[in-house]
Formats: C-alpha cells, structure tokens, sequence
C-alpha cells in the first residue's frame, strides 16, 4: 500500500507547490498522460489538429501568481504557428493536437514542458509551471 504515493510522485510533472494551488484552484482540471493538466471552457466542434497543420489561436500565457507575460488576443491577429515543427514549447503541441476547431480551454504546462530548466528571462523563471488560456480559431495545412 505505501508504494501508491510513491508512484504518484514519481507520476507528477508539476512541483509539489505548484501541485498544491493547481489542485485547490482547478480541482476538476483533467490530466493528459504526459501531465498537462487542462479544464474545457468552451467545446470545439469536427477535427483536431495533426502534426504539420498550421493552426491560428488566440491565447493568455500566465505564471501560477496571475502575472500575464504573453497574449495574443485580438481576433483579427492570432498567433500562427506549424503543429510539431518545433515553433512553440513542447506542452502546447500537446495539447493542441488535442484540442477541436471553436475549443478555448485553461491549461496548466509543466516546466518539463514548457521553459524547463532555462527559463525564459526576464518573464519566465526557471522550473516554471505556465497557465494558458488558449482558443483555436481555425487550421488547416495552409
């Protein structure tokens, strides 16, 4: 029996802190099997992006304190970036290839994840858990 928090430790992507808030914040938030953890705001409808796909989205990026260190949120100017073509952090091709045309959800990225061990100075430390909001407007191969 003792070796089932062992496990889940072992499991967890996410610092015991950060772990801690994320919890009694979104405590009905879903965890992908890479340890993203994520809550639907709004269903999207018809396919998920695959690898390739040029997808359009706009997005809140903040730190676990609230502070917001990156947005794209004008619909008229979305960020655009190629699904698995190294252009965004590890944790977003994830969930992106998860996520349906319409679909806006909060996402909770582990550090592994996103900026790991380097951080991204001056905005984002080091061994950072990051929250998105993100929306996927639209994809498609061009």
């Amino acid at each position: 029996m003792a070796a089932a928090p062992t496990l889940r430790a072992q499991r967890e992507k996410l610092p015991p802190a950060d772990l801690e808030f994320v919890e009694k914040t979104w405590p009905e938030a879903k965890k992908t099997v890479t340890g993203i953890r994520y809550l639907v705001l709004r269903e999207g409808q018809g396919d998920m992006p695959k690898p390739g796909d040029k997808v359009n989205v706009l997005y809140v990026g903040k730190l676990l304190n609230g502070t917001v260190f990156d947005q794209a949120t004008e619909p008229d100017k979305p960020f655009t970036f190629r699904v698995r073509r190294d252009m965004v952090i590890e944790g977003w091709d994830q969930i992106l290839q998860l996520m349906k045309r319409g679909e806006k959800r909060l996402v909770i990225i582990p550090p592994e994840l996103a900026y790991g061990t380097r951080g991204q100075p001056p905005k984002i430390g080091r061994n950072q858990s990051l929250i998105f909001e993100i929306e996927l407007l639209s994809f498609g191969k061009e």
